[in-house]
């Protein structure tokens, strides 16, 4: 049986191995989508918030030591115009200290004409990204809680596909009376066993740490969450035309969130991703770049959460959850 200190040992060493050559562009990136609705309320990356929610788990396995067995949740989401994004859980513990949990994703970007180099339009395509995951937490202790997510991934644009594996690492530690909750995650970790080409190509990798904090007695909570802590190089902007100054590239691996809680049945939340508004803004849309809004609800077992985001200039992002316990 593996002990806590082997545990911490090998998610030490998965973490410092992933840190080296993560510079380059990847594949998979629908992967970087969030599903949760009240982690896109909260800046759309968040590792942290500790809720009785399926829907957070997507993000950190070891969230699921905090959410009752036999709990089922279905995520839909808009994205690009013309693109639909959904998504499905289920939780179920296994012995005192166990939680697994299988889940599902997909993109899916519509019709689109194909043309050829010329500009003949030649017909229509479809293009869809999905991923299919089993998952694992154990508590480590009474505050200490660990997760693996195995990812089967398949994405086809047109007449061509791939094929990938991936396996995402979590830790999080829970103090309940103080209500402080810190994480960390490596995300995708694997490659691509079949690309579209000769070529292939690297998943997008991300190494994030966050914290959660409730504020003393007021029903408050604040959330950060620090992503894609291997890339600090002004190459990582490749597709913005004005490079980022260094105060500029620190300040955009920052998600910031807050929780208003008057009652456990109410939640509205808000958030801030820095590195989207300058990405948004540079691109020509300032109109709400980077800021996040949603509520929820939670009516004895079933919860519902609502977000309102914006992901890309062409269209807003809106985003429903649904949980429900057996």
């Amino acid at each position: 049986m593996m002990t806590h200190r082997s545990f911490f040992f090998i998610i030490g060493l998965v973490f410092s191995v992933a840190t080296r050559g993560q510079e380059s562009g990847s594949v998979f990136n629908f992967l970087s989508l969030p599903t949760s609705a009240h982690s896109i309320a909260l800046g759309g990356r968040n590792i942290s918030t500790i809720e009785d929610d399926a829907s957070l788990i997507f993000q950190n396995p070891a969230q699921m030591a905090n959410v009752s067995s036999n709990s089922m949740n279905v995520n839909f989401m808009t994205y690009m115009r013309g693109s639909k994004t959904g998504s499905a859980a289920f939780v179920r513990a296994q012995g005192e200290r166990g939680t697994w949990g299988i889940c599902a994703q997909f993109v899916g970007y519509g019709k689109m004409k194909e043309t050829l180099v010329t500009g003949e339009v030649i017909g229509d395509m479809h293009a869809l990204d999905m991923a299919i995951s089993g998952m694992y937490c154990y508590n480590l202790s009474e505050r200490w809680s660990g997760g693996a997510t195995g990812r089967f991934i398949y994405s086809k644009l047109a007449d061509y596909s791939s094929v990938g594996l991936a396996v995402d690492l979590g830790l999080n530690y829970f103090d309940e009376e103080h209500g402080f909750s810190f994480s960390a995650v490596a995300a995708n970790l694997g490659g691509q066993v079949k690309a579209y080409g000769e070529h292939h190509e690297r998943l997008p990798f991300d190494l994030q740490i966050g914290f959660s904090k409730n504020l003393g007695h007021a029903p408050i909570r604040f959330t950060v969450t620090l992503v894609d802590l291997t890339r600090w190089s002004k190459g990582y902007y490749y597709h913005v035309s004005q490079e980022p100054k260094a105060g500029t590239i620190l300040i955009n691996h920052f998600n910031v969130g807050i929780d208003i809680i008057p009652t456990k049945q109410f939640y509205i939340a808000a958030g801030y991703n820095f590195r989207r508004a300058y990405e948004m803004k540079a691109a020509g849309s300032s109109h709400a770049a980077g800021l996040t809004f949603g509520a929820g609800l939670n009516i004895k077992n079933f919860k519902l959460g609502l977000a309102y985001a914006k992901y890309h200039v062409s269209a807003p992002t809106l985003a429903v959850s649904l949980s429900y316990s057996l």
